[in-house]
């Protein structure tokens, strides 16, 4: 019986109920949501030249944000046009294949960048407190190394997430009440018990979460020390600019990240759950590369460099 229950739901198809309606109030929303999207992808791959095309940004703090920028890349894009898709054509399905792929990118990019912002972290820590080591502990390879750990890290979460989650039946109502395939909405329409997978989840979320926050605050309490104890003004300026920037980023994406993957099942509301993922699908990529470009003097050096090119 179980099989049959199994078999039948998986031919079928999931039914996102999305995030807009079609009042005409709903068409504003959407434009804000494309705005949104086409903000996010302007600016991350914007960023991403710029620090490809000048050899000024060939250094690992670069390399780290253009890693950062590829994972915002790759969280909008596996959100937006398949919700976009939807709103236009009116046709709420997605596959189970679309379902997995979703779940499975959202998540490892979620846990890529949790490991990502601590490597950076220890980034700006090395070249403000260990300057003239700065060379030999971030060489390239070592820059490698750390993106391709976060990004390994990413997978195998995603990994787990995508079979655990269909390896339980779903023999009711296969609509689903969020904009996308979300892990915590698709337990909800499982007719067996998930509570143990639930607390597997919130286990590892404070394993992703808090053990890159601590390397963060440990980081960046050294380099407050260091900041405190330098004598130029100017050096001082510069390297609070830098680490502001930053940790305007962790503050962005923590805040989200824990707020939708750290309460319990219980506590979890269907309104809460979709306001955090727009915050944290949508919202940060389009505001990352801004943080970075706007307070950053390299970034916009090398912007002003670039459309020089252009103009000639």
């Amino acid at each position: 019986m179980a099989m049959e229950i199994w078999n039948h739901t998986f031919l079928s198809n999931f039914i996102l109920r999305g995030l807009l309606s079609h009042s005409s109030y709903d068409f504003f929303l959407f434009s804000l949501v494309l705005l949104a999207f086409a903000a996010a992808l302007t600016g991350n791959i914007l960023l991403l030249l710029l620090i490809q095309g000048d050899r000024h940004l060939h250094t690992p703090m670069y390399f780290f944000l253009s890693q950062l920028s590829i994972m915002d890349l790759t969280m909008v894009c596996a959100v937006v046009p398949k919700m976009a898709a939807n709103f236009l054509s009116g046709h709420t399905f997605i596959s189970w294949g679309g379902c997995a792929a979703q779940i499975f990118l959202v998540v490892m990019v979620g846990g890529a960048e949790c490991f990502l912002l601590a490597v950076m972290a220890y980034d700006r820590y090395v070249a403000i407190c260990h300057p003239l080591r700065y060379s030999v502990l971030m060489s390239w390879k070592t820059c490698y190394l750390l993106a391709m750990a976060s990004w390994i890290g990413g997978v195998s979460d995603s990994v787990i997430d995508v079979g655990t989650v269909f390896s339980f039946p779903y023999c009711a109502s296969l609509e689903v009440d969020h904009f996308f395939c979300e892990v915590p909405a698709l337990l909800r329409l499982s007719c067996a018990d998930t509570s143990l997978f639930e607390d597997l989840i919130y286990a590892c979320c404070v394993v992703i979460l808090l053990l890159p926050l601590g390397v963060i605050v440990a980081s960046y309490a050294q380099v407050l020390t260091a900041v405190i104890r330098m004598p130029s003004t100017e050096g001082k300026q510069k390297a609070l600019t830098t680490c502001s920037s930053h940790l305007a980023v962790v503050g962005l994406y923590y805040s989200g990240a824990i707020f939708s993957y750290m309460q319990r099942a219980s506590t979890r509301t269907l309104a809460g759950d979709r306001a955090t993922s727009i915050f944290y699908t949508i919202l940060t990529p389009m505001l990352n590369p801004l943080i970075y470009s706007l307070r950053n003097r390299e970034v916009t050096r090398a912007l002003r460099k670039m459309l020089g090119r252009w103009r000639v």
